[in-house]
């Protein structure tokens, strides 16, 4: 340290800082550590506040910020909260890549089957577990955004997270889901479904399946079609005959989503990773019910 000045040469802050004097050249080259001045000789010299400066980039490092990032914030262009905030979620979302790979690994040590194993190291290598996690994250942003029912962002923590310990059919089902929501016109309904206010009325849904499966299901079973005077007697069976031709409308609508084969199938997966029983199939269900409905119900349809 020069006394009179009071400043440092790179090796005396380097090893003020207890860093290697390249590590101080580095972020003195990169602009974020500039020198107050140089030397006769044309060394840069550093002041205590460039002291307090390393030690605030060191930190950040530790903390894993890149160069961009610390150069925002000491040139003021972001405040260390904002900064703190962008990281939390860059550091959420490696978490989240981490546990995938660990549970990947997990499950792939603990298959006995190499067949089993083979399968799933090959569905794998189509596409990486950062890049899948991204697929539903993208997904789950888009098609939940906004959305207030409690209900949704319940959903979303299915998707986004597997179990710490999941089962062989948990990652299964898991990389089914970032298979299928890769698919836009399936984003497309599930965005619908949700801002519509019907994909996630589970209450609704909740009241209209058992009737759905029993009634619809065994007109499926018994070969009754849907026009007919027997399919419109099972009709009435699962709803009012005096439902409002704007009701009748907003039920079609919602049938249309529902009776969808991918839609069915991300439910059977959110159940599975939830660990919950997904039922029996309702598509053809569902399906028979909307056919019926256009035939019985439905406005500009046969009454």
């Amino acid at each position: 340290m020069d006394s009179e000045a009071g400043l440092y040469t790179i090796g005396q802050l380097a090893r003020r800082a207890g860093v290697p004097a390249r590590t101080v050249r580095f972020w003195s080259d990169s602009g974020v550590l500039p020198p107050v001045d140089r030397s006769g000789g044309g060394y840069r010299r550093y002041d205590a506040t460039a002291v307090a400066r390393l030690e605030l980039i060191l930190t950040l490092r530790d903390l894993g910020l890149g160069l961009e990032a610390v150069r925002a914030l000491l040139d003021r262009q972001v405040t260390l909260a904002e900064l703190a905030a962008t990281h939390v979620k860059a550091l959420d979302a490696q978490l989240r890549t981490l546990r995938v790979r660990r549970a990947v690994l997990d499950t792939v040590a603990r298959r006995g089957s190499s067949t089993e194993e083979m399968t799933l190291m090959n569905r794998l290598a189509k596409l990486s577990a950062q890049q899948r996690q991204r697929i539903i994250d993208d997904f789950v942003g888009t098609a939940f955004d906004g959305a207030t029912d409690p209900d949704a962002a319940v959903v979303a923590g299915w998707m986004r997270e597997l179990p710490a310990e999941p089962t062989a059919e948990q990652l299964d089902a898991w990389l089914d889901l970032a298979e299928l929501v890769a698919d836009q016109g399936f984003q497309g309904r599930i965005r619908t479904m949700v801002r519509s206010g019907t994909g996630d009325d589970l209450n609704f849904g909740l009241t209209i399946r058992p009737l759905v499966l029993t009634h619809a299901g065994g007109a499926v079973e018994r070969g009754v079609t849907p026009d007919s005077v027997e399919g419109r007697a099972a009709l009435d069976r699962i709803v009012p005959a005096d439902l409002p031709a704007g009701e009748a409308a907003a039920l079609v609508t919602w049938l249309e989503l529902v009776a969808d084969p991918r839609v069915e199938r991300y439910w059977q997966l959110l159940a599975a990773l939830n660990g919950t029983d997904a039922g029996p199939p309702a598509v053809p269900a569902f399906t028979w019910l909307l056919a019926a409905m256009r035939a019985h119900r439905h406005p500009g349809g046969s009454t």
